[in-house]
């Protein structure tokens, strides 16, 4: 360590020129140099256990890629590659920040040769040489800093080269791998071609099988027509003998069904008969849809009906359940619709006795009706002309011409352009036959179309009538809507 002098307590009137601030070192400490001959700075060898640089690391990947290119694939050499050129760019980020550092250097140097100066010139004796010894070291490390500037930038032009030759072998690698995707795409798109005919062939075999399969079938039935045909020719007389012995047979077993239903009927009636002498009322009328069903006293101490009090009922054809016609309290009742296929009975009460009358079969259609039907519902509304016979249980006056409109969704009764009354099928809607005492029964419907208005329409004919019936119930079940009179079990 140099000593210090006496002579530099004369030194405290002067400044001495302190080192800037804001140079950075790269290192805590000051490296450790000593003097060799002539003056010459040796550097002190320094342990690295860092192990090699990024620079030999570098190298030494690039030899083992270039050894390993003909085995590596394309895409692991592409990855290879891009390792690389990414070392590469951190070594050159690292070249940087030592050019950096090493013109701090200089200024830290030139600054530190100054101040040594002016030290030297108020210094005498051995403070003197050893200012001078320092100056000389100065000098030296400026000179040993200058060959390491040389040194790094032919360390940069290497790592640049290094760059530029990694950056185009990662663009011929790239290049590898579009060339290789794009042959790949070419060998799928030839292996779905080929794949595609394959099906193709399969699909085409397979309606090659089945159009000979038809063949085959249509060759054995023709063939089967044949072997018919040639043992009809062989036996033609026998074959038509049997198909008018078949005729016939059909022909006797309906006309004996027929003669037998008559014979039941009649039998049934005589049986009727018998009862009825012993019966205070009895049944006229057809018993058939479009008839009109009267009671009738027949014998002579009957009491008039006008005394009496009449209920007709519905029962099924099998006798498990009666049902009470709703308003049917007249000595006469015209079938509906709803009668088809069910007896109906009249319970006549008098003086606190009872008495009953009721067909002798369930009541039978009418024949055609079920078509005519049929042929409206083609249509999307059904017209029939109708007069007004009541409103709202008043007699009505006028008896012009109605328009009676039975549609899909609703039903409407009106007159040219005014409309009665309309509505859409509904719980609160009721349409059936007339059940009050009536000569035009047979032709009348009862229609509520909503609570509080309703209306008694006659038709022209007794068809119109339950045709208009059945249409009107059939949309309103389409409609989900049951459509029936008042307390009816439907």
């Amino acid at each position: 360590m140099t000593k210090v002098s006496p002579e530099l307590g004369s030194m405290g009137s002067h400044e001495v020129l302190a080192v800037s601030a804001d140079v950075s070192f790269a290192s805590d400490c000051f490296p450790k140099y000593k003097l060799g001959p002539d003056n010459q700075i040796l550097e002190e060898p320094k342990d690295d256990n860092k192990g090699p640089s990024l620079k030999e690391v570098v190298e030494q990947e690039t030899a083992q890629l270039s050894e390993q290119h003909k085995r590596l694939s394309v895409r692991d050499l592409a990855s290879k590659f891009d390792k690389n050129l990414a070392a590469a760019a951190k070594l050159s980020n690292e070249a940087k920040l030592r050019e950096v550092a090493s013109l701090e250097g200089h200024v830290l140097l030139k600054k530190l040769r100054d101040a040594l100066e002016s030290l030297r010139g108020r210094l005498s004796g051995q403070n003197k040489e050893d200012v001078e010894k320092a100056i000389a070291m100065v000098e030296a490390l400026a000179v040993k800093l200058t060959q390491k500037e040389g040194e790094l930038i032919q360390e940069k032009f290497e790592v640049k080269k290094l760059v530029n030759f990694l950056k185009q072998a990662s663009e011929d690698a790239k290049k590898l791998v579009s060339q290789e995707n794009s042959f790949a795409c070419a060998e799928i798109e030839s292996a779905r071609a080929v794949v595609q005919r394959f099906g193709e062939a399969l699909e085409e075999e397979e309606r090659n099988s089945q159009t000979s399969k038809k063949q085959d079938v249509e060759e054995l039935l023709q063939e089967v027509q044949e072997a018919r045909r040639i043992k009809l020719m062989h036996q033609p007389s026998k074959v038509m003998d049997m198909e008018h012995e078949l005729r016939a047979l059909r022909l006797q077993i309906r006309e004996k069904s027929i003669f037998s239903f008559k014979l039941q009927k009649e039998l049934t009636m005589s049986k009727r008969a018998e009862e009825n002498r012993s019966r205070l009322y009895i049944l006229d009328g057809c018993e058939a849809l479009g008839s009109n069903l009267r009671v009738r006293p027949c014998a002579d101490n009957a009491p008039a009906l006008c005394k009496c009090s009449i209920q007709w009922f519905r029962i099924s054809s099998n006798g498990s359940q009666r049902d009470a016609i709703s308003g049917a309290n007249s000595p006469s009742y015209a079938p509906e619709p709803l009668d088809v296929g069910r007896i109906l009975e009249a319970e006549i009460i008098f003086n606190g006795n009872k008495d009953s009358v009721a067909t002798i079969g369930s009541i039978d259609p009418v024949a055609g009706l079920d078509s005519h039907v049929e042929t409206l519902m083609r249509k999307s509304n059904a017209e029939f002309t109708v007069t007004i016979s009541q409103m709202n249980g008043q007699d009505y006056q006028s008896h012009s011409s109605h328009t009676f409109h039975v549609g899909k969704t609703r039903i409407k009764l009106c007159r040219g352009w005014i409309t009665k009354a309309r509505d859409i099928y509904s719980a609160s809607m009721q349409l059936c036959g007339v059940r009050s005492d009536n000569s035009a029964a047979a032709k009348g419907l009862f229609w509520q179309p909503r609570k509080g208005s309703s209306f008694v329409l006659t038709f022209e004919s007794e068809r119109d009538r339950n045709a208009a019936i059945m249409l009107a119930r059939k949309y309103a079940l389409d409609c989900n809507v049951l459509l029936g009179g008042p307390d009816d079990h439907l």
